[in-house]
């Protein structure tokens, strides 16, 4: 409950961090189905092979850890993992069109084949 509480507002710092990220290389990855959001708030490479598209995930996350990072600073009690979960949870809700994939907690990768919500993990609350 607490991580379903935490995700709007981890989500208000993170949202805009998010937007900035946005790389067409990317995209186009995760619309290919070889990169894909995780559950710990981070993309992941589904299909390795492609040094300079690991590299691009790769600076991604570092600008995401860097906002959960300062969005986990100003909470008391908070930490950088909750951040990145709780935001997990809101990109699992908002982000992932049909056919793209997503990780869950056990590290399964998951095409999303309907348009009806992911089951979300246990930790959002729902």
């Amino acid at each position: 409950m607490r991580l379903l509480l935490l995700a709007v507002s981890a989500f208000a710092f993170a949202g805009p961090a998010l937007a900035q990220t946005a790389d067409p290389v990317v995209e186009a990855a995760r619309v290919a189905g070889t990169v894909g959001e995780q559950s710990d708030g981070y993309l992941g490479v589904r299909v390795p092979g492609d040094a300079d598209l690991a590299k691009r995930v790769a600076q991604i996350n570092i600008q995401r850890r860097a906002v959960y990072t300062d969005t986990a600073a100003a909470k008391t009690g908070v930490t950088v993992v909750d951040v990145g979960a709780a935001t997990a949870c809101q990109l699992f809700q908002t982000r992932g069109p049909t056919g793209q994939y997503y990780r869950t907690p056990a590290g399964e990768w998951r095409k999303r084949e309907t348009s009806a919500p992911i089951a979300l993990p246990s930790y959002c609350g729902r």
